[in-house]
């Protein structure tokens, strides 16, 4: 948030956020529910009439709507004021690979790569997580500005929490900026770049928040940044 912005403007852009939130979940669960239910019937109907690759490309679209759907049903909750994230055993490993997948097919020209090692399992919400972290790496990708960008996922425990850090070698964010990242509505300044609706770091703030913990910016230099998702362990 800008020093210049008051609590009434904050309060009102939060309450934007909600409302948007909640028209948009719920418009988006028809299209979603029908988009799963000819899925289902296509691999049913076609079973033995199609290849392997055929067969796969059907299961991949049903697979990412049904993950879809578990994101609006989580955004409607959120915006209700009400969240609600099921619990269950992650794999951060799986979760950190999937949402990497997802956020450079986003970038297919980049060279971005991915490094982890010995991640942990913890309970939260899978769709919700691999939301988060997949928005850190969009993020990542998109201010990088590098041909041999790496981006790198650790993960320690600080007493009850896990931290989970997302890490990049890109070109780092200006201080000056810094106060402002997860604030709605805004965008990084970037000459040549289309105005966008800035709202990707500020969903992840409040999808984290959904899980009962936090996202910061825990570093920021010429050498690259670090972000830090802090989750009850």
């Amino acid at each position: 948030m800008s020093s210049s912005t008051t609590p009434e403007e904050t309060r009102n852009t939060e309450e934007r956020i909600r409302r948007f939130l909640a028209v948009a979940s719920h418009d988006l669960q028809s299209p979603l529910r029908h988009i799963a239910m000819y899925s289902e019937i296509l691999l049913e109907d076609l079973e033995g009439r199609i290849s392997a690759d055929e067969k796969q490309s059907l299961t991949t679209i049903l697979e990412k709507v049904q993950t879809a759907q578990k994101l609006t049903k989580a955004l409607m909750t959120f915006a209700s004021g009400t969240p609600q994230a099921a619990r269950e055993n992650v794999d951060l490993t799986i979760a950190s690979e999937t949402a990497w997948s997802e956020a450079t097919a986003e970038f297919p020209e980049s060279k971005a790569v991915l490094a982890h090692r010995g991640l942990p399992e913890l309970r939260t919400d899978t769709t919700l997580l691999t939301a988060v972290l997949k928005q850190l790496f969009v993020n990542a990708i998109a201010h990088g500005e590098r041909e041999d960008l790496r981006v790198e996922v650790g993960a320690v425990r600080d007493g009850g929490e896990l931290v989970i850090s997302v890490a990049d070698n890109g070109r780092g964010i200006d201080p000056a900026h810094q106060a402002r990242i997860f604030e709605a509505f805004w965008k990084l300044p970037k000459a040549g770049r289309v105005p966008g609706p800035g709202l990707g770091l500020t969903a992840c703030r409040e999808l984290a928040a959904a899980l009962g913990g936090t996202v910061t910016i825990a570093a920021s230099s010429a050498s690259g940044s670090r972000f830090e998702v802090r989750l009850p362990a």
